[in-house]
C-alpha cells in the first residue's frame, strides 16, 4: 500500500479522534463527578476508534496514535521510515482536529486537554504508562491472528473506552501523544507546558507493551 495513502488515512483518523472525542469531552465534561458526561466521554473515544478501524483500518492499520505505532515498530511490523511518517501524519491530524474545534467550543473549553493528577508529574506518568500498556497490549493481542479481523476494531475501541473509564479521573486519559498535543497547542498555559508528560509516558507504555507481548507470544520452547 502506498505510504502516502497510509499517512493520509492516519491523518484523517487522528483528526476524527480529536475533533469528535475531544469535542465531546469539551462539551459534556470529563470530570469524574459529572457521571453521565464522564461515561459519554469514555464512550466517544472508544466509538471513534471502532468507526475508524472499520473504515481506514484496511488502509493504514488505523494506529492513529504514536504509542501504537511505536509498539508496531518495536514488534517489527513497520519500518522506522514508516513510523516517522505515521507519527508526523498523526500529529498533523490532531492539530487540524483541535483547530477546527475552536470555532465550535472555544479555547476556554479546554479542547479536551489532559492535566496532571494532583499536580504530580510522577503519578501522571505512572498512570499513563499503565493505561497505555493495557490498551496497546490488547491491540497487539487481538491483531496477532488474522481470524480476529472481524472483531478487532470492536475490541480495540472497547479497550480504549475501558482505560478512559479509569483514567479520566486522574489525567483525563491521554494514552496518545498526538491526541494530547493537538488541543494543548492551542490552549497553551499549563496544558502545553505539561504536554511532554502525555507524549513521553504513552510512548514508554507502548514500548513496554510490545516487549512484554513479544515475551508472552514467544514460540520458543523453554
Amino acid at each position: 500500500m502506498n505510504l502516502v495513502k497510509k499517512c493520509l488515512a492516519e491523518c484523517i483518523g487522528t483528526f476524527t479522534l480529536v475533533f469528535v472525542a475531544c469535542g465531546v469531552a469539551a462539551k459534556v465534561g470529563c470530570d469524574a463527578s459529572n457521571g453521565a458526561g464522564y461515561l459519554i466521554t469514555a464512550l466517544a473515544f472508544g466509538l471513534v476508534i471502532v468507526a475508524m478501524a472499520y473504515s481506514i483500518g484496511n488502509v493504514s492499520g488505523c494506529h492513529i496514535n504514536p504509542a501504537v505505532s511505536i509498539a508496531m515498530l518495536v514488534s517489527g511490523k513497520m519500518t522506522f521510515v514508516e513510523f516517522i511518517a505515521y507519527v508526523v501524519s498523526q500529529f498533523a491530524g490532531a492539530i487540524a482536529g483541535a483547530a477546527l474545534l475552536i470555532p465550535f467550543v472555544g479555547k476556554e473549553s479546554g479542547l479536551g486537554t489532559n492535566a496532571l493528577f494532583d499536580g504530580s508529574i510522577g503519578l501522571s506518568i505512572l498512570i499513563e504508562i499503565v493505561l497505555t500498556f493495557i490498551f496497546v497490549i490488547a491491540i497487539l493481542g487481538v491483531t496477532s491472528k488474522v481470524e480476529n479481523g472481524a472483531v478487532a476494531g470492536l475490541v480495540i475501541g472497547l479497550s480504549l473506552t475501558l482505560v478512559h473509564l479509569l483514567g479520566i479521573a486522574f489525567t483525563g486519559t491521554s494514552v496518545n501523544p498526538a491526541r494530547s498535543f493537538g488541543p494543548a497547542l492551542f490552549v497553551g498555559g499549563e496544558a502545553l507546558s505539561n504536554v511532554w508528560v502525555f507524549i513521553v509516558a504513552p510512548l514508554i507504555g507502548g514500548v513496554l507493551a510490545a516487549v512484554c507481548y513479544k515475551i508472552l507470544d514467544s514460540k520458543k520452547a523453554e
